[in-house]
Parts: structure tokens; C-alpha cells; sequence
């Protein structure tokens, strides 16, 4: 498929999960469960603790009654930091019931290790919406291509993916800026929660000169890839984007909430299970929050 200069023939299939429209590549959407993702680094905690012996020795008071007053228990502290992620996803998949997540912000490794990890503790599917409108062009320099061409089929088809995938449940879906440059696709993330995640610039500027992850929008020179330059162009369009990202459902600031309040000096020693707990946390709070609004508006 060339292009996409028409939408119609788009179709995601909710019981398989598959994209269906002429000559799609179904590398993204070939399975019937959700993926498992490795979660993709330790908390600075834990990686101190790896550093230590291969076990974490924890010791904790047993009842009265029982035969032992103290009993040692090993735990991996690989495990351990799983562990904490997955009790709090349940206690948070409780009260989604199936609800998706559209991820929002500027493109980094941070936002895609924490869209896998949160698919992976919720048992949700993960999707990236620039990666699904690409592969439906045929790929990056196909997608580049048809936008440059004709931007406005290319904003369709952003609005068309967002479509399909906010028909389904139990999503965490990573979007792409074009799902808040639009009153239709920000009306078709309210079918979700939206989650603004806020990173500062110099952690977005080293992922693209240290990791090469691409901005969507931003196309840099080799000269431009010069920090100082690159954290002009990056606050350029952080201003641009930013009236569209805040009107998301929660934000989670990296410095302001996550780096600040569990005391890191260096904001690049915050992971994405940092993130991903605070990310739980917040969805608590606002499943709460709308709980109780439903339970006081109902008639006595």
C-alpha cells in the first residue's frame, strides 16, 4: 500500500485484535493476548540491591501463637520491584473494569517503557498510535511522504487509528501529538483516561541524541543535533504542544512529582516503575474521585 489517502477499509477487529485494510503489515498486531514486556530497568533501589547478593533477606514478627517468632524470607529484587507493580495494578484494574489509557506527551523511551510496563502489570494490550498509522503507509519514509503530500489525509488517518482504537477496552495505547492537535481525536481520548507524561526537555534532548528516538514533527539536521540547539527546537514545540497535552485527565510531572518526591538529585535516575507507580497512583485517585461524584449524584 503506497498511501493512505483514504481511510475506508480501515478496521480493527476487537475480538482478534488485528488491523484489516489492503496490504497492512500485521507485524503489530499478531497475537490474541497480551503481550508480556521485561520490565525494562530497576528502580536505583533495586539496583542497588542487585548490586548485593542475588537474594534479599527480609525479616518480619510472626503472631504470638506461632512456633517461630521471626521468620527470613529471600526475595529477588528483580521480584521485589514487580511485586510492588503488580499490587498496586490490582488493586487499580479493580476499578478501571477494562477501562483504556491513551498515553500523551512528548515521544521518549521513558513513555514507551512505561506504556509496555503498565500493558504488562494490568494485562492490557499495548499499542503506539504513530507506529499503527506508519506501518498503515508502509512504513516511516512512506508516512513522511504522504504527509508532506497531503497532510490533511495524513491527519485522517491519525484520527482514524484513534477511532478504532478507542472503540476497545483494555488498552494502554502510547499517542502520538496529533492525538491532541484536534477536537475530534481529543473528544475520542475521553473514551479512556488520558495521562499528560510530563518529562523535562534535557531527558527528552538525551533520548534523541544518545537513543535516536524521533520526535514526529521535528525534523532535525545533523548540524541541529547539537544539545544546546536541540533543547531550543525540543522547548519550541513542548510550548507548542503544551495547551493540548494539559487537557488530559491526570499529568505526572518526572520532576516535579516523581524525581522530587522520592529525593533523587539526578532526574535521569528516575525509571519507568518510578513512573509507573505514580501513574497507578494517580489513576486510583481519579477512578476514586469519579466514584464518589457518580455515588452523590445519585437520588436518595
Amino acid at each position: 500500500m503506497g498511501t493512505l489517502g483514504s481511510t475506508r477499509g480501515f478496521h480493527v477487529s476487537h475480538h482478534h485484535f488485528q488491523v484489516v485494510t489492503p496490504g497492512f503489515p500485521q507485524s503489530l498486531l499478531v497475537n490474541s493476548k497480551p503481550q508480556r514486556h521485561p520490565l525494562p530497568s530497576l528502580s536505583p533501589c533495586a539496583r542497588h540491591l542487585a548490586s548485593s547478593p542475588k537474594s534479599l533477606s527480609i525479616a518480619f514478627s510472626l503472631p504470638d501463637d506461632a512456633s517461630s517468632a521471626t521468620e527470613i524470607v529471600d526475595i529477588d529484587p528483580f521480584l521485589a520491584v514487580k511485586i510492588l507493580i503488580q499490587k498496586k495494578a490490582v488493586e487499580v484494574s479493580a476499578l478501571l473494569k477494562g477501562t483504556s489509557i491513551f498515553l500523551v506527551g512528548m515521544n521518549s523511551t521513558i513513555k514507551t517503557n512505561l506504556g509496555k510496563l503498565l500493558a504488562d502489570a494490568l494485562r492490557y494490550y499495548h499499542f503506539d498510535s504513530d507506529s499503527l498509522v506508519e506501518e498503515a503507509c508502509g512504513g516511516e519514509s512512506a508516512a513522511k511522504s504522504f504527509k508532506e503530500q497531503d497532510e490533511k489525509g495524513f491527519c485522517d488517518s491519525e484520527t482514524e487509528v484513534l477511532k478504532q482504537l478507542s472503540s476497545m477496552g483494555r488498552l494502554i495505547v502510547c499517542a502520538g501529538d496529533g492525538a491532541v492537535q484536534s477536537s475530534t481525536n481529543l473528544a475520542l481520548l475521553r473514551h479512556g483516561i488520558s495521562i499528560w507524561i510530563d518529562l523535562p526537555i534535557e531527558i527528552v534532548a538525551k533520548n534523541v541524541i544518545e537513543e535516536g528516538v524521533r520526535i514526529p514533527g521535528m525534523e532535525l539536521s545533523y548540524s541541529e543535533t547539537d544539545e544546546n540547539q536541540l533543547s531550543t527546537n525540543l522547548s519550541v514545540l513542548y510550548e507548542e504542544m503544551r495547551s493540548g497535552y494539559a487537557t488530559a485527565d491526570v499529568s505526572v510531572s518526572l520532576q516535579t512529582e516523581v524525581a522530587s518526591q522520592l529525593g533523587y538529585d539526578e532526574l535521569d535516575a528516575v525509571t519507568a516503575e518510578d513512573m509507573a507507580m505514580e501513574v497507578l497512583k494517580e489513576i486510583q485517585r481519579l477512578a476514586r474521585v469519579k466514584k464518589m461524584i457518580e455515588e452523590a449524584a445519585r437520588p436518595f
